[in-house]
């Protein structure tokens, strides 16, 4: 494929996956956040979630859900996605909120901080706030925003693309960090998911301290 062409692809996917925040822009809605998090099935680590409002103009090409993209792509868009917001925050629950609370309770609860830190940086500038929130597929019952929950959100809306993104680079820098103090479990190739590595680390040390237990009872028994 040329070059052109591939730009032509990226660009008409840039404008598919902006439908939920023009059909916002159309009801005058223009501070709108998308929410994601990046982290729920791993082993040990923190689930990590992000906010972030994009601008109406936002044209940085090649932004979509961060599984999808290679780790050298995500580390250059984290960088882009960083400039162009208009705000933006990361939220997190580490392994032991995970354990006291389940993942799922976790996850709600680092979305709702990054949408409040959010919400709190725009207030701060004097502007009103955010005016709409977009998730991947959860609703968050703590935040009274107007909010929308779209499934597989981080393939159909930019914004929450982005936040899949941001909050997927911040969490694999963070697990490439503990794997230089927990260096039995290989954390800088898997980020602390369950591979044959993790596994073997896991029976040669035991576990450590960013280990969830709850998800780790077969073993601990």
């Amino acid at each position: 494929m040329k070059k052109e062409e591939r730009e032509i692809l990226l660009k008409n996917r840039l404008l598919e996956m902006k439908n939920y925040e023009n059909a916002l822009y159309q009801q005058g809605l223009l501070l709108i956040g998308g929410v994601d998090e990046v982290g729920r099935g791993p082993l040990a680590g923190p689930v990590v979630t992000a906010c972030v409002v994009l601008p109406g103009d936002f044209d940085v090409l090649g932004v979509d859900d961060s599984k999808k993209l290679s780790e050298k792509k995500r580390e250059e868009l984290f960088d882009k996605i960083k400039e162009k917001a208009i705000a933006y925050s990361i939220g997190m629950a580490d392994n032991n909120v995970i354990d006291d609370i389940n993942i799922l309770e976790a996850t709600k609860k680092a979305m709702e901080e990054a949408v409040l830190e959010t919400d709190k940086k725009l207030k701060d500038r004097g502007e009103k706030g955010l005016e709409h929130v977009l998730i991947d597929a959860l609703k968050l019952k703590n935040i009274h925003i107007p909010q929308t929950g779209i499934i597989k959100g981080d393939a159909s809306s930019v914004s929450i693309a982005a936040a899949s993104i941001l909050a997927k680079v911040t969490r694999d820098r963070m697990m490439v960090e503990y794997a230089a103090k927990y260096s039995h479990y290989a954390f800088e190739k898997n980020k602390g998911y369950g591979t044959k590595d993790h596994y073997a680390g896991i029976e040669k040390a035991g576990i450590c301290e960013i280990h969830r237990r709850t998800f780790l009872k077969k073993i601990l028994l």
